[in-house]
């Protein structure tokens, strides 16, 4: 007669867009409930088979692991981490473990919620539950909603019910939605583990380590204080580079914007953006691919392959959408003002999709988000929520002249400029404004 091996009762929680211990919603309560917690973080192979192998962000993922992983070591435990495709890790886990509960924060991109959905299917063909929170958003997508029920549409209005719904709290005492969850007395309770372990190498899936520099996630207060008057200036650090940082969660959003609201409205004001954009994208995830405004959509797109080529190594002529996209290649980061002229440019002077220009972006940028991607490039091709029309086309030389009038950036990223070796402009900015405008009418008037 043979024995069944009784299997360790244990709790799990999901490591997504959340790598850290301080003030994580879910991590926080699933500490507190009692079992072992296993740390659990899946290389997706359903993300990673589409990427370069020197993806910078790969290795900042990497990197974040090795030093929870070094800080749990501590309290002898171990992260667990994990290759492969994630129903495939669960049911392996599941014949492991005697699993109780799952944890995770939700995300409410379109793949992480079909391959969330997948997991919770599988976990209650086992009869585990499935405890899910809000962590990398302040408000998700049915928390800020008009009276009727209704989503917003346009910022301002989304705003205003935004910080009202932070409204409630006696004096002196910070909104609700930024109470923090710390989680540091209770790392005890994560799963013993008998011996060291070390995460999966980069080499094992494929990658290698990436050249690029990451920003630190502290940064002086000044940078938010001083947030509305230095934002616009590419050649200054007057902004904090957190994007990273936000988007996989190394950081807390609840507090990076309680500092905000008591430092600078115009930095909240980029906080809320960014869940406006994740609400947009959570009632409408049909922006992805399609314009917000459907008429948008049939707009005659030139799409010169030899002008995108130009655009994408900086050689258009136009001293800061070069400097912008060559930033973008050498370190993974381009500045918020740039962003959006050469955005502008591609979109109204070159009139190629918006969707090229958001597939690069998603490629390069280390803090791409796809929310915030998608509705920035949306905003620049004026096809999406903005309530200004597409008529706002930006002069790149006025641009550069108004935020860069030392040319310190332009000459920092295109050191040829002024030279004779520069390339010439791509194309005349008064003949492409008309004719885009002109496309522009005759797509929209059909």
């Amino acid at each position: 007669m043979t024995t069944i091996e009784k299997k360790e009762r244990i709790n799990v929680f999901w490591f997504r867009r959340d790598l850290r211990f301080d003030d994580n919603k879910g991590l926080y309560y699933a500490l507190k409930a009692g079992l072992p917690v296993l740390g659990l973080f899946i290389f997706d192979k359903n993300i990673l088979d589409g990427l370069a192998a020197d993806d910078a962000r790969i290795t900042f993922i990497h990197g974040e692991l090795k030093k929870l992983n070094i800080l749990l070591q501590s309290h002898g435990s171990a992260m667990h981490v994990e290759y492969g495709y994630p129903t495939n890790v669960w049911q392996k886990l599941f014949k492991q473990y005697d699993v109780g509960s799952l944890y995770m924060n939700r995300d409410h991109e379109p793949y992480a919620k079909s391959r969330d959905n997948a997991v919770a299917a599988l976990a209650r063909t086992k009869g585990i539950s499935l405890e899910t929170y809000c962590d990398h958003l302040i408000f998700e997508g049915d928390d800020v909603l008009k009276d009727d029920g209704n989503p917003y549409t346009v910022f301002t209005p989304y705003k205003n019910k935004w910080l009202k719904k932070l409204s409630g709290p006696a004096p002196n005492e910070l909104p609700t939605a930024f109470t923090s969850f710390d989680s540091g007395f209770h790392l005890n309770q994560f799963r013993k583990v008998s011996h060291k372990t070390e995460i999966i190498s980069l080499e094992a899936m494929g990658f290698v380590p990436s050249g690029q520099v990451f920003p630190p996630r502290e940064i002086k207060q000044t940078i938010v204080t001083d947030y509305d008057k230095t934002r616009d200036f590419p050649a200054i650090a007057g902004t904090s580079r957190l994007g990273i940082h936000f988007r996989f969660g190394t950081i807390s959003i609840r507090k990076k914007a309680s500092k905000a609201l008591k430092l600078n409205a115009v930095y909240l004001n980029e906080l809320i953006w960014r869940d406006f954009y994740a609400m947009i994208l959570y009632h409408f995830p049909h922006t992805i691919s399609a314009s917000f405004r459907p008429e948008y959509d049939r707009i005659a797109w030139r799409n010169d392959v030899k002008e995108f080529e130009a655009w994408t190594l900086g050689k258009t002529g136009y001293p800061l959408v070069d400097a912008g996209m060559r930033e973008l290649n050498e370190t993974g980061y381009m500045h918020n003002r740039v962003r959006m002229v050469v955005a502008s440019f591609l979109t109204k002077h070159l009139l190629i999709d918006w969707r090229w220009g958001e597939a690069y972006f998603a490629k390069k940028l280390q803090d791409f988000e796809l929310a915030s991607n998608v509705g920035g490039w949306q905003w620049a091709a004026g096809c999406g929520t903005d309530a200004a029309p597409y008529f706002r086309i930006f002069n790149p030389e006025a641009q550069a002249k108004k935020f860069d009038p030392d040319q310190i950036y332009i000459k920092k990223w295109v050191p040829e400029f002024q030279t004779s070796d520069y390339a010439l402009p791509i194309i005349d900015h008064k003949i492409a404004r008309e004719r885009c405008l002109n496309t522009y009418k005759s797509a929209l008037s059909k």
